[in-house]
């Protein structure tokens, strides 16, 4: 897909306590009307829908929640009806977008105007810049963070992925707050990504947390 290629309008769907990074898919669960009407109007165009973190606060005159200024397009790669009448669905992130402003409709869900300027590397093969080598410390100190936490990941599998590939993964199915992941979204390259959750990583201790398993796809 090619910068040229993309909208600058998309529906987006704010989504608390979700992320999605690009070159990562992901499995949702839809089932609230506005949004089966989003993927309905979705699936009978580019497929693409922009998802983005809402803010903690809420306008106070109709509890709509402000957004993130940046967020990730995805595409449903994979689509079924499920038994309560919604949609299950497999989104792979394209690219990172920067909203420009929201756009009034009477659709149930919500548009924005966007711009994908910032991040068109999103786009090209970033391994080139990256060695293997400068993740083995990040892995080391990942893994032992995984197993305090009790997160379950299939490190062989994801070791077979691209550099780019494993990073974004890894940024998504960590056990950061959800704070720390989109600072790690709104990281302006991979390099950049990599060294963020090196930092983020350095601030953690041995705390402890219930059994918890992650699948990366």
């Amino acid at each position: 897909m090619k910068l040229a290629d993309l909208p600058n309008k998309i529906p987006v769907f704010p989504l608390s306590n979700f992320i999605i990074f690009p070159k990562t898919s992901v499995p949702l669960n839809i089932f609230e009307p506005r949004y089966i009407e989003m993927i309905n109007d979705s699936m009978k165009s580019n497929k693409l829908i922009g998802m983005i973190q809402p803010k903690n606060n809420l306008n106070n005159q109709n509890l709509i929640p402000e957004l993130h200024n940046i967020g990730c397009l995805g595409k449903i790669i994979s689509f079924q009806e499920s038994n309560n009448g919604g949609f299950l669905i497999e989104l792979k992130g394209i690219i990172r977008f920067e909203i420009i402003k929201e756009i009034q409709t009477n659709k149930k869900y919500r548009e924005c105007k966007i711009n994908f300027q910032k991040f068109h590397d999103d786009l090209l093969d970033q391994n080139k810049d990256l060695k293997f080598s400068d993740l083995e410390l990040i892995f080391k100190d990942l893994k032992s963070l995984f197993e305090k936490r009790g997160f379950i990941i299939n490190w062989k599998a994801l070791e077979k992925q691209s550099l780019d590939e494993i990073i974004n993964a890894l940024a998504m199915a960590s056990p950061f707050t959800l704070e720390e992941k989109q600072v790690l979204l709104e990281a302006i390259n991979l390099d950049n990504r990599k060294s963020k959750i090196a930092q983020i990583l350095a601030t953690y201790t041995h705390d402890t947390y219930n059994n918890t398993t992650v699948q990366v796809f």
